[in-house]
This record gives C-alpha cells, sequence and structure tokens, in this order.
C-alpha cells in the first residue's frame, strides 16, 4: 500500500445499498464521504441484492468523486466474506468493517484483500465491548501501511446496546470511550470519527454535539441524513482565527533563523516544535476542503 492520502472526513453519510434514489443524489451532497451500508441498513433477505448494485454503484463512480467507503458486514457472518472479495473488485476507497473485537479481525480483512490489485484502506468500526478492551492493540495496526487501517468509527449505538449505558443527550456516560478512541487514534497515527445521532430533526442539538466531538479531538462524524451535512462541516472546519495562527507558526518556524530552533517567541508566546506540527496538521486540513 502507498502513503494514506489525508482527506477531509468532517461529513461521513451512511447510505443504504438499497436504496437507489439516495445513492443517485450522492454526488450532489456537500459531505466529504459517503458510506455505502451493507450491514444494518440492509435485511437478510435483500443482502445479496445489495451487495450487487453497491459495487456496480462504486465500480461505476466517476474521477473526483468524494471519498467512497462500503460498510460489509462481519467476516462472521455468512455475507461477509463475499462481501469483501466483491469490495476487492470493485474498488471503493475503504472498506469499513463492524463488530471488529480485536487486530485479528482488521488482518484477516486485510489477508484478503491482499489477494487483489486494489488499494482500498480498511476502517474499524468500534462499537463492541471486546473492542473497547483492544483498543490500543487495534490502533497499532494504523503505525504499519501494510495493514490497511486508516480510521476508526465509533459505533456509539451498539456500544450502548451491548453495555447497557444510559444514552443520555449529554453523552455523560460515552464520554471517556470516546475519549479513548481519540487517544488510540493519535497513538496509531489514524483518523477517528464521532458516532452517529439519531434525532436528526433536532439540528440544535445535533450541531452541539458535533461541536463537542470537535473539542474532543475527533476528525468527523457520521451521519443517517443529508440534513446534518451542514451543520457538522461546521464544527469539524478549522476556524478563521485557528488558521490565521497556524500560518503564522508555520511561517515563523521557516524563517532562516528558525529553523533549526526548537522553541521560539512569537506574539509574546513560546511556541514549540510540537505546536509547528499541530499547526501543519490544521492547514492540511483546511486545505484539503
Amino acid at each position: 500500500m502507498t502513503m494514506r492520502p489525508l482527506r477531509p472526513r468532517r461529513s461521513v453519510l451512511y447510505v443504504p445499498a438499497t436504496n437507489a434514489k439516495a445513492l443517485a443524489k450522492i454526488a450532489t451532497l456537500s459531505c466529504d464521504a459517503v458510506v455505502i451500508d451493507l450491514e444494518d441498513a440492509v435485511a437478510p433477505s435483500q443482502k445479496v441484492e445489495a451487495r450487487e448494485a453497491a459495487c456496480r454503484f462504486i465500480a461505476a463512480r466517476g474521477a473526483g468523486m468524494k471519498e467512497t467507503v462500503l460498510r460489509i458486514n462481519a467476516l462472521s457472518t455468512e455475507w461477509g466474506r463475499d462481501d469483501l472479495r466483491a469490495a476487492r473488485e470493485a474498488s471503493p476507497d475503504a472498506v469499513l468493517l463492524p463488530k471488529v473485537d480485536g487486530p485479528r479481525d482488521v488482518l484477516d480483512a486485510d489477508r484478503l484483500l491482499d489477494r487483489g490489485d486494489t488499494e482500498c484502506w480498511l476502517w474499524a468500526m468500534i462499537e463492541t465491548p471486546r473492542a473497547m478492551l483492544n483498543l490500543g492493540a487495534i490502533a497499532e495496526l494504523g503505525r504499519d501501511n501494510a495493514a490497511r487501517l486508516a480510521c476508526l468509527v465509533a459505533g456509539t449505538n451498539d456500544l450502548v446496546k451491548d453495555t447497557g449505558v444510559l444514552a443520555t443527550p449529554d453523552r455523560r456516560y460515552l464520554v471517556p470511550w470516546l475519549m479513548q478512541m481519540v487517544l488510540a487514534a493519535r497513538a496509531g497515527g489514524l483518523d477517528v470519527l464521532d458516532g452517529v445521532s439519531n434525532d436528526f430533526r433536532n439540528l440544535d442539538a445535533f450541531a452541539a454535539e458535533c461541536r463537542e466531538g470537535a473539542n474532543m479531538g475527533f476528525d468527523g462524524k457520521t451521519l443517517i441524513h443529508p440534513a446534518q451535512i451542514d451543520p457538522a462541516n461546521a464544527a469539524f472546519s478549522p476556524g478563521e482565527d485557528a488558521v490565521f495562527e497556524a500560518e503564522a507558526i508555520r511561517a515563523a518556524f521557516a524563517l532562516p533563523e528558525n529553523r533549526d530552533a526548537g522553541v521560539i517567541s512569537l506574539g509574546g508566546k513560546m511556541v514549540e516544535r510540537l505546536h509547528l506540527e499541530q499547526a501543519e496538521r490544521l492547514l492540511a486540513k483546511a486545505e484539503a476542503k
């Protein structure tokens, strides 16, 4: 595999593979990425039909299409391996693996993809108690490009279901786990996406949840309705003041007298090389929009 491309992932919309009208509208939407879903949104009787429709759509997408990800069924199900073989032929930008329990699930998918020439990356749903316990080992695969892992996705609905934790509007009982996902993703050099908000009609509450996710360090949010795209894009886009400050830091360290400096003074503040790294990452995201 080549190096992981830097992509904006502020807004990532789930689209059922069986919804032809929704698939047809994807090109007109302002989300950064779409996940064509073969798992939760598809009834067992429609799994094969959905797989065929998704792969036709992916294979026919034009140049310049937004990042397109295929969520397959878990490899432990009767459909999972056939889903992954089909993805190998259609070559989406990434495959989203549901019900990941540990690094072995990612490595098994990687081996199946290695039998083809696809440059497809892997995303991992973190939605089971075992995934939380194995989070560090899963994220560590991000340090090896050969493992294909590029992104972690919070599966908050399944975590609530499997643990019995109370899903409050402020997500107080989920926040510790969400913060662990961010920490693990950064340790592995991965992107990480916040989980969905089920109440797509309450956009004020959704916007607040997006701002909370951005403050926690998430790169973006997974969505279930197009109405959620604009609030997510706004919350996860770097603000003008942050971009201005990052540009100033980059310019200051680029000066001949500062190129080898570990710390400099800028605007009355001490600025270290770690701040330059943060600035470069923010600017890369801002420029990739």
